[in-house]
């Protein structure tokens, strides 16, 4: 089962599966880390100076889009709750008044260096079909990074480079997605391996359990793909 509790920006802390749907709070994480992820994506694009800018005007138009905007409405209309849990994961919904997300989430079944101290971390495979997103990664490393710093997923023998912003990780090569759910699909772990501002190097390693359980009920409920659970 999931540890402990959401914290997907804004999501309140709870203990148990039960808690998360109820405490998942007022924001939907998937949606909300979207946005900053397609703001990395643009920012790797331009120069430094200009990246910070546009990054920054970005932000500032989809937050005031975000009411008007389909993609954005489970942010502000829906509170996620928890449809079901396999193994080490759970999937959840966030039912917007236009648009919905769904996403199967897990927490690191361990964390190296054990006495370092830093926020949870999470990593969750979200779909918008309002915004034809399907199986999106997003990785919560629960400390800040350096923009565009060291930091890879390793799963199954195969290496897939991260990009990094703020606390927050990508799979850089977007195109190289779905041969990462792919792998994920028939793996047992996934090791994560970041290096934080002040040069911490850091290992988590998340239990791939249940994942593909996960993904087929995300599917179930965000793609109208019928599943035997």
């Amino acid at each position: 089962m999931l540890v402990a509790a959401i914290l997907l920006f804004g999501f309140g802390a709870a203990a148990g599966l039960a808690q998360q749907a109820t405490m998942a709070a007022d924001d939907s994480g998937p949606a909300k880390h979207s946005l900053k992820h397609r703001s990395a994506k643009t920012a790797k694009a331009k120069s430094s100076k200009s990246a910070k800018a546009q990054a920054s005007r970005s932000a500032s138009k989809k937050s005031k889009e975000s009411t008007a905007d389909a993609g954005a409405a489970p942010e502000a209309s829906a509170k996620p709750v928890q449809l079901a849990s396999f193994g080490d994961w759970g999937a959840f919904l966030a039912q917007g008044d236009k648009d919905k997300t769904c996403y199967a989430l897990a927490q690191p079944k361990e964390r190296k260096p054990e006495n370092l101290k830093r926020d949870p971390a999470y990593i969750f495979v979200s779909s918008r079909p309002g915004e034809n997103i399907h199986n999106e990664v997003s990785i919560m490393m629960g400390f800040p990074m350096k923009d565009g710093g060291d930091a890879r997923a390793d799963v199954d023998g195969a290496s897939f480079e991260l990009i990094s912003k703020g606390s927050d990780a990508w799979i850089k090569n977007p195109a190289q997605e779905p041969e990462f759910i792919k792998t994920l699909k028939k793996s047992s772990q996934l090791v994560v391996k970041a290096t934080s501002t002040k040069g911490h190097t850091t290992t988590d390693s998340y239990s791939l359990a249940g994942l593909s359980e996960a993904l087929q009920r995300v599917d179930a409920e965000c793609s109208g793909v019928q599943t035997s659970q």
